[in-house]
């Protein structure tokens, strides 16, 4: 399935099914209106050397940004952070700023609050989605090649902007029937809302960017694509959640915290059952466990082999969810499902530390945790197993370590000159603006390998000295 720019507009009303799970899931942080939003403009410093830029992994400018809110010029605002960021309103919802541009802000130094950064850049964003302006750049002049970008997530969105802007033809190639990737599909809608997501694909549109949906990509349709295209770009993000390997997996009522988010983000998922435990300790787990308390679920607990000091969630995730009443339990760890057809117990053993510093169930101490529904959030295995099947020279495949694509950090080139990657396949799994940052660096990248490639068939043969 081929979306191009002209049917751009169909992406924002495919999500407008949302509307009812949107209102049960409000927004974490609100936006913010008009006069809070100057007078919180107006709070900045403006730094020259800003930290809050230099830890931004997509270097928004951020005073510039504020100082253009704070003057009225919202147009330049949000001119300002697409230049460095096209998925700017996504990241300013998505973004833990906690420990990012707000964990730096200079307030700190002051005891005072930081600049609510995210909030500003939202409403940059918001304002000009709502002026119907659009994009306040265009595509750069057409050079003739062209790149596939292999799935449909931030780092692709973020690399497909880059070439269009220095006039390369970018098609993006997804599995499923709509783009975003996780940003569409795994992130709690009280964080970023679908129909936000969709529309940010609006202005990949205007530059040109063409989508191809429900289509697969494995070894063959690589292959097919790479004897195609100029150059492609790997950004397909990560594979399924890992499984529990314990007995009683499969009944029903057992599923995995990407299917639980997708599910309700896309209404397929209207509520949760009484009693859900969620395995796992990380982000993604906490937005199950918070899921779960606001469709319904009069007893959550979050189940851990581990205690809370080694939890992989951000802190503020975590008091977000004790505050929702989701319950912890620290230091134990699955060892059976409980059911016929569907589940209705998880039988935990409680950890040891041994000798040398690894975790076992204690032998004998188990008990039963009544549930009606287990959604297991462990983390996500690779999915990069089809690139070594791939058909190559000796030399040409692209190089893997523990099942991640191993690139040049500066250019996003693998070990093939003209495979370029980025995203959870390289870097198992960070923040969105972490992908944005990795595709935009890769875009660049490929921008500038293509034009030395066309340096190279437009010199005469016999190279300098042909003329001789």
């Amino acid at each position: 399935m081929l979306v191009s720019m002209s049917e751009s507009t169909n992406f924002f009303s495919r999500a407008q099914g949302s509307v009812e799970v949107a209102a049960r899931f409000a927004e974490l942080h609100p936006a913010l209106e008009n006069t809070a939003a100057v007078t919180e403009s107006q709070r900045c410093l403006y730094c020259f050397d800003a930290p809050c830029t230099a830890v931004c992994p997509t270097h928004v400018d951020v005073p510039k940004f504020i100082k253009k809110i704070a003057s009225g010029n919202l147009e330049g605002s949000a001119r300002s952070i697409l230049d460095a960021n096209i998925l700017g309103a996504s990241c300013a919802r998505a973004c833990p700023v906690q420990v990012l541009c707000e964990g730096a802000c200079v307030m700190h130094r002051y005891n005072k609050q930081p600049i609510e950064i995210g909030r500003l850049q939202r409403f940059a964003m918001d304002a000009l989605h709502a002026s119907g302006d659009p994009l306040p750049f265009a595509p750069g002049a057409d050079t003739g090649s062209r790149v596939a970008l292999i799935g449909g997530g931030p780092a692709s969105l973020a690399c497909a902007a880059e070439l269009r802007r220095r006039g390369v033809k970018a098609e993006i190639f997804d599995a499923r029937p709509l783009p975003g990737g996780l940003n569409t599909y795994g992130i709690a809608e009280y964080k970023l809302p679908l129909a936000e997501s969709l529309r940010e694909i609006d202005l990949l549109a205007q530059l040109g960017v063409e989508f191809h949906f429900e289509t697969v990509v494995d070894a063959a349709k690589l292959a097919e694509l790479e004897a195609s295209y100029d150059a492609l770009f790997l950004g397909m993000g990560l594979g399924g959640i890992h499984k529990l390997g314990v007995v009683g997996e499969s009944l029903q009522g057992v599923t995995n915290a990407l299917d639980f988010i997708a599910g309700y983000k896309s209404g397929t998922i209207h509520a949760a059952p009484a009693r859900v435990a969620v395995i796992g300790a990380g982000n993604t787990a906490i937005d199950a466990a918070n899921a779960a308390v606001r469709l319904g679920a009069s007893e959550v607990h979050m189940v851990y082999r581990r205690g809370s000091e080694q939890m992989s969630a951000f802190a503020f995730e975590y008091e977000h969810a004790r505050e929702a009443g989701v319950k912890f339990l620290w230091h134990v760890m699955p060892v059976g499902v409980a059911g016929t057809t569907h589940v209705h117990g998880l039988e935990l053993a409680h950890m040891e530390t041994m000798e040398d510093g690894s975790l076992a169930p204690k032998p004998g101490e188990t008990f039963m945790l009544a549930v009606d529904l287990i959604v297991v959030a462990i983390g996500q295995a690779t999915h990069t197993e089809f690139l070594d099947r791939m058909p190559a020279q000796d030399g040409d495949k692209v190089r893997l370590e523990r099942g991640r694509i191993v690139i040049d950090r500066e250019t996003g080139q693998t070990s093939n000159p003209k495979y370029f990657a980025g995203g959870d396949c390289v870097n198992g799994g960070r923040e969105v603006v972490d992908a944005v940052a990795d595709g935009k660096r890769a875009g660049i990248g490929i921008a500038a390998w293509l034009a030395g490639q066309r340096q190279k068939s437009q010199k005469p043969a016999g190279g300098d000295d042909a003329n001789a």
